[in-house]
């Protein structure tokens, strides 16, 4: 397919001070994007959070310390003192929990998904940020190459003026013309003026992934072309459906960890009893054992939510899962549209404005057109060839779109 092949970008050293121009390539930014936007550094950072709180997942409870004084009489003729009574004993103990065994294998595998869910969420974060960096420097690169179409007609118009100037004042020229030709300038500039914003809007939005100041799209501009079967088959692959399955998984951990309620938890008591010399002191050894013998009002309805909340994060897995796959075949339709728009455009629309200025140019030459004629011819090329810029660019976005949110993500 014919392409247009537009020159470098000369002028855009003067679009911004050279001190504050940064060139960057497509790929840099990418990497930049995932390296230094604060959301992806957040998500690193609980992913990081949930591995470090992973080994003391199934962990025991602390043990608790006891001490206090026991049976100590309040009435009568020993009331408050210690060392009256065989009972009284001044006491200190060590308590341990000792939760059952499921519960801490549930526990484990719990901490176990939530690092699975947070490593989903990161790899979110990084497509996220992959896709805007993406988007706003082909948006800065295509401005660019439209800036410099819309100053090479300029150039040429320009040129023209004093033409335009020469005849009037001969009088071969009517002066409306002279007009006529100062508004043909006015609508290249105020093209030229929305250009411009366009370009600080673009690198503003690039600046928000990478840390780049007065950015400058240089290299290679991403493929317009795309393999949507090899796209298709990796669908399941999406961060989204990871992300899904990752909750699934959560979902699933604390239905093993309601079910460890209905066993029974156990716990240890060793405590020193101090009393008086007389009576000696004491040593207690204690165990305990809960008893889940009310299941039906305790257990059994934590039990039931977890699951419905396992079936419901199934349900939105498959929900997402086709919802992606929608979302591809309407993307797919999407830059197959701007894909012939912008093929039929370069390959019939061009040629003939072309034609047109040239034509135009001779013409005006052998003294058969306006000089205006031939402004117009070439404001119409310099639009035509920005419109076609504009498609191509939809067209390279919808692809990087695609290949970006539907391939197996790789940081």
């Amino acid at each position: 397919m014919q392409k247009i092949c537009w020159t470098a970008f000369p002028v855009l050293l003067a679009l911004a001070p050279a001190s504050y121009a940064q060139s960057i390539a497509y790929e840099e930014a990418l990497r930049a994007a995932v390296s230094e936007q604060p959301q992806v550094r957040a998500r690193e950072l609980q992913l990081e959070a949930r591995r470090s709180v992973a080994d003391a997942a199934d962990e025991l409870p602390d043990p608790r310390l006891r001490a206090g004084i026991q049976n100590l009489p309040v009435t009568g003729p020993a009331a408050f003192e210690i060392d009256r009574q065989l009972p009284t004993q001044i006491q200190v103990g060590v308590e341990q929990d000792i939760p059952n065994l499921a519960e801490r294998h549930a526990r484990a595998r719990m901490a176990v998904a939530d690092i699975d869910l947070a490593s989903a969420q990161l790899t979110r974060a990084q497509l996220t940020a992959r896709l805007g960096a993406g988007e706003a420097w082909i948006s800065l690169a295509y401005t660019q190459q439209a800036l410099n179409v819309i100053d090479e007609a300029l150039r040429q118009i320009e040129r023209l003026v004093p033409l335009a100037r020469s005849a009037v004042a001969a009088g071969s020229a009517r002066p409306a013309e002279s007009l006529e030709i100062r508004r043909a300038v006015l609508e290249v500039e105020d093209m030229r003026t929305r250009l411009e914003g366009d370009l600080d809007a673009a690198r503003a939005m690039l600046a928000r992934y990478a840390a780049v100041q007065g950015a400058v799209a240089t290299g290679a501009i991403p493929a317009a072309d795309v393999d949507a079967e090899r796209l298709r088959a990796t669908l399941e692959l999406n961060p989204d459906i990871i992300l899904a399955i990752a909750q699934v998984r959560q979902a699933d951990a604390r239905i093993d960890l309601a079910r460890s309620e209905k066993r029974p938890d156990f716990g240890i008591n060793v405590s020193y009893g101090r009393r008086d010399r007389m009576f000696g002191d004491v040593v207690s050894v204690m165990g305990s054992i809960t008893l889940p013998i009310f299941a039906g009002r305790r257990q059994n309805p934590r039990i039931a939510a977890a699951e419905a909340e396992a079936s419901a994060a199934q349900a939105i897995q498959l929900d997402r899962l086709r919802e992606l796959q929608a979302q591809f075949e309407a993307d797919l339709a999407a830059w197959r549209s701007a894909y012939r728009q912008w093929q039929r455009a370069t390959e019939e629309l061009l040629p003939l404005a072309q034609s047109r200025a040239d034509l135009e140019r001779a013409s005006f030459a052998a003294n058969r057109a306006e000089l205006l004629d031939v402004i117009e011819a070439i404001k119409a090329l310099a639009l035509l060839q920005i419109e076609i810029l504009e498609r191509e660019e939809a067209t390279v976005e919808a692809a990087t779109t695609l290949r970006l949110t539907y391939t197996e993500f790789q940081p």
